[in-house]
């Protein structure tokens, strides 16, 4: 059942943010990259990224990458609206949009930061398919000339939702790990056959990523 009602989302939004802060506080977390250390909570980074999760591991960065200087792109499907709730309890930065609906406008509203916040989505959200890279992202990169990073997650002992994406929750006080890829610059003038040539290039970095997450087990 599908919740419409926008007092009904505010509170869910609030009591999602409550459990997360909790529940994914209970993790052992370890970080791993294949080349520069780009993490967003590193002090002193140089320049501003897209940072790429799968949808299916939304609550890991929700947790660990909840930070004044990197904005979420929440989609603006009404499924989206509890997301957006709960992301601004985390005191998350929000731009709405996807990379398949509302894109321009969340690349004018990047564009507007002036290169003062690094940005976090899900390149197979809002509604997959899954473990997909969307065109949008690369769109994105390529109009805002921020750099791409994979990141990939794996949670080493979880419950595995019925929905598009097998939505994961980690059992309490198992592990996480989080892998990050090597940068993907995309230019700004591309034509439709090169901005494929880069969503694939995107799709490789983020199963190598993942795959990497999920061997590397604390």
């Amino acid at each position: 059942m599908k919740i419409r009602h926008p007092v009904l989302i505010k509170v869910l939004g609030f009591v999602v943010a409550c459990l997360v802060r909790l529940w994914i506080g209970t993790l052992r977390f370890r970080y791993r990259t294949f080349g520069p250390d780009i993490n967003p909570n590193k002090r002193g980074l140089q320049g501003r990224y897209i940072y790429a999760f799968w949808h299916e591991n939304l609550l890991l960065p929700a947790y660990h990458y909840s930070r004044p200087d990197v904005h979420v792109l929440i989609s603006e499907h009404a499924d989206g609206e509890l997301i957006a709730q709960a992301s601004r309890h985390l005191r998350m930065k929000l731009i709405r949009g996807s990379t398949t609906r509302g894109g321009l406008e969340a690349v004018r509203q990047i564009v507007r930061l002036g290169g003062t916040s690094h940005l976090a989505l899900t390149p197979d959200g809002p509604r997959g398919p899954r473990r997909q890279v969307q065109m949008g992202l690369v769109f994105l990169a390529a109009k805002t000339g921020m750099p791409i990073v994979a990141a990939g997650v794996a949670f080493h002992n979880a419950w595995r939702m019925k929905s598009w994406d097998s939505f994961a929750v980690p059992r309490p006080w198992s592990s996480a790990t989080c892998v990050i890829a090597e940068p993907i610059h995309v230019p700004e003038r591309v034509d439709r056959k090169q901005m494929e040539l880069y969503r694939q290039r995107v799709q490789d970095a983020m199963d190598r990523a993942t795959e990497a997450a999920e061997r590397w087990r604390p």
